[in-house]
């Protein structure tokens, strides 16, 4: 058998059919008790117009707003019906109330290997819908469940596609969270899609490298961090160091052999790379 698709099915406002039935239900209840009928007779009309009434009333229905009602006959789907309000029906139809107000699922903390193969643990948001009613009442057998069960698999799957810190420009989880949330969306809109739910949001709410590794990850990152700095400080120390000499050079302030122009520039770099003051020797005899 194949996937089952939302269709519109037409009903009835229940109001005036309330109104109708209420009416006849007095209306028999005043002739079975006013009019003077045989015992057999009276039962008789019980028997037939009390189940003609129940089966009547039991066609009516209420939607609510943001809700559809999921109508079948023996087995068999016959519509859906999203118009709010009391509605009235074949009374055979049997009738499945599903709700296509937004909802949101928080993920508990999933521990997996991000790509880099350093476990992890990860959690997210995702915020969906109801979009078709007859594929989340008739493909999938809880349709609640399944979005749960469905966004964990996503969540294990993207999080192993990429590493946990960003290498030369590489996408992360942690450096790239528009990209990530984007990617995590579509991987769970992909499982969830014969289920008839629109997957509007997916954001993680939770990344941390697992504790056993944690120490060491924060480690890692501290030393990263300073290598980084203290690459930039070399940088700005050449280039200034740099400056100074052919600012000499130019201003033919003094001219330094080899020897003493490698000797300046350590000095130099040495005051300028330090990260504690340094104590400067004055010179008070000649230059050599």
């Amino acid at each position: 058998m194949g996937d089952i698709s939302e269709k519109e099915v037409k009903s009835v406002s229940g109001i005036p059919l309330l109104l109708a039935l209420l009416v006849l239900t007095a209306i028999a209840v005043f002739a079975c008790i006013s009019i003077d009928m045989a015992v057999g007779v009276r039962i008789a009309f019980l028997a037939v117009g009390v189940p003609i009434l129940l089966i009547a009333f039991s066609g009516l229905y209420k939607v609510e707003p943001n809700q559809s009602a999921v109508l079948s006959l023996f087995g068999k789907y016959v519509g859906s019906v999203r118009t709010p309000g009391l509605r009235f029906n074949n009374p055979f139809y049997t009738k499945k109330k599903i709700s296509l107000r937004v909802r949101n699922f928080e993920s508990g903390k999933l521990k997996v290997n991000e790509l880099d193969g350093s476990p992890i643990e990860i959690a997210a948001i995702v915020v969906w819908e109801v979009s078709d009613s007859a594929e989340a009442v008739f493909n999938v057998d809880n349709y609640e469940s399944f979005v749960q069960i469905q966004s964990e698999a996503a969540i294990r799957t993207m999080a192993t596609s990429y590493p946990y810190d960003q290498h030369e420009g590489q996408i992360s989880l942690r450096s790239h969270p528009m990209e990530i949330s984007e990617r995590l969306r579509h991987e769970i809109q992909d499982r969830l899609a014969k289920a008839g739910i629109n997957v509007i949001e997916a954001r993680i709410s939770h990344l941390a490298y697992s504790p056993e590794i944690a120490g060491a990850m924060l480690q890692r990152q501290q030393a990263g961090a300073i290598i980084a700095a203290r690459k930039q400080i070399v940088e700005g120390a050449v280039g200034m160091v740099e400056d100074a000499l052919l600012a000499l050079k130019a201003k033919d302030i003094i001219d330094l052999d080899p020897e003493r122009r490698a000797a300046m520039v350590s000095n130099l770099l040495v005051v300028l790379c330090s990260d504690k003051a340094t104590q400067p020797v004055v010179n008070t005899g000649s230059l050599y």
